[in-house]
């Protein structure tokens, strides 16, 4: 974390974009640090939510194109999370994607959002507000 944290706002970038995808990263511990050293909170967080926003993208992508070759076998993608993933989003729809954000199921939950082929300004407008506003708590509670 600390390669990406002295990277400055790319570095919050790249780690919100990554964290994003299947990848086990956390862009909340670049996001506290830089917010502790002093650097616009707004900035900051539009520049995570922006790059969290994307790497949800991506996966959307992958399920959206991808096969279950690709998903299982490449990915390592879990039927067990898969399954997960799409019974959540078959009890409260669309909705679901507000989570998108939460540890283990979000990123799968993306990709089943691909796989279903979810409306785009559906899966970009609850996935963006959900992150928006965990990034805003964690930048609240950072400099409280």
């Amino acid at each position: 974390m600390e390669y990406f944290t002295e990277l400055g706002l790319l570095g919050l970038f790249l780690s919100a974009f990554l964290a994003a995808t299947i990848l086990p990263l956390s862009s909340e511990l670049v996001l506290t640090a830089l917010l502790l050293a002093d650097l616009n909170p707004v900035i900051l967080v539009l520049i995570a939510t922006a790059g969290n926003v994307l790497g949800s993208l991506a996966n959307y992508a992958m399920g959206y194109w991808g096969s279950d070759f690709f998903l299982q076998k490449i990915l390592k993608v879990s039927d067990q999370t898969l399954g997960t993933a799409k019974s959540r989003y078959t009890k409260y729809g669309k909705w679901s994607l507000l989570f998108a954000w939460v540890p283990i199921i979000g990123d799968p939950l993306t990709v089943v959002a691909g796989l279903l082929k979810v409306n785009i300004v559906w899966f970009l407008l609850l996935v963006t507000i959900g992150k928006f506003a965990r990034y805003c708590l964690v930048a609240y509670v950072t400099l409280l």
